[in-house]
């Protein structure tokens, strides 16, 4: 059953950009253990900050943010496809219990996404 292994430790180095203080481990049913090195640097679940898509969908899925932002990186471990980076960002936000109203939109708006994936390495700084 894919669970979180670790706690999400970070610093904010801006009001939207983390760094994370300590790797991250989450377990996947679709990919097997997957960890996010310490020193990522994420905009976790990067939500438009447009009022209502924001108060909807904003700061709700800050670890399944941070391994979909990994999964994005065209260097990550494990390297995956689109569908598949979003299909563990589905599968996290089941695993963390979050409602179907928040899953499935933010489900769907990531998989409009097309023109962030695979354009960062897992070491550039934003």
């Amino acid at each position: 059953m894919s669970n979180f292994l670790t706690p999400l430790r970070y610093e904010d180095k801006t009001d939207k950009v983390h760094i994370l203080i300590e790797d991250l481990t989450y377990q996947s049913d679709l990919l097997g253990e997957i960890t996010i090195a310490k020193g990522f640097e994420t905009d976790g679940a990067s939500v438009p900050r447009i009022p209502i898509f924001y108060e909807l969908f904003g700061d709700r899925a800050h670890y399944e943010g941070v391994v979909h932002d990994w999964l994005y990186r065209y260097d990550s471990i494990p390297l995956v496809s689109f569908g598949m980076a979003n299909k563990v960002f589905l599968e996290a936000m089941i695993c963390r219990d979050k409602s179907w109203w928040i899953k499935y939109p933010m489900y769907w708006g990531v998989c409009t996404a097309r023109l962030a994936y695979h354009k960062r390495s897992v070491n550039d700084k934003l």
